[in-house]
């Protein structure tokens, strides 16, 4: 059975890979936290498009969200150059919070004490004689 490959699959991949990069040059530009995008999802319509983006510095998170939503209108007239779409989808930008979350659950293991090794075999062995 073939794969079969969705249009908004395929302009969702486009926009994460232009907008990563936009995105790159405005927080150069305008002097925000750096961020990356993570994922993009556009409904079936194609009129709007959720994008997820991580902060390198969670603590400054919300300065970043800020920034990019007061730039959403000049994302997307950019975007709209740089893509062949007759309509650009609305962009709504939300905080990925996973890698926060993937990161405070690794510090969470690796503080839990590792449990007791059991005796080998040969550790048995020796105390029999």
């Amino acid at each position: 059975m073939p794969k079969t490959f969705h249009r908004t699959d395929r302009v969702s991949a486009q926009i994460r890979r232009d907008l990563g990069t936009l995105v790159h040059a405005a927080v150069r530009e305008f002097g925000l936290p750096s961020v990356s995008v993570s994922d993009v999802e556009v409904t079936r319509d194609m009129a709007h498009a959720k994008i997820f983006v991580t902060a390198l510095m969670p603590e400054r998170a919300d300065e970043a969200m800020k920034g990019l939503r007061e730039l959403t209108v000049e994302l997307r007239m950019s975007l709209a150059k740089a893509m062949k779409l007759r309509h650009v989808p609305e962009l709504h930008f939300h905080y990925d919070d996973s890698v926060d979350r993937g990161e405070r659950i690794d510090n969470l293991l690796r503080d839990l004490v590792p449990p007791p090794e059991p005796e080998s075999d040969a550790d048995k062995g020796t105390d029999k004689e």
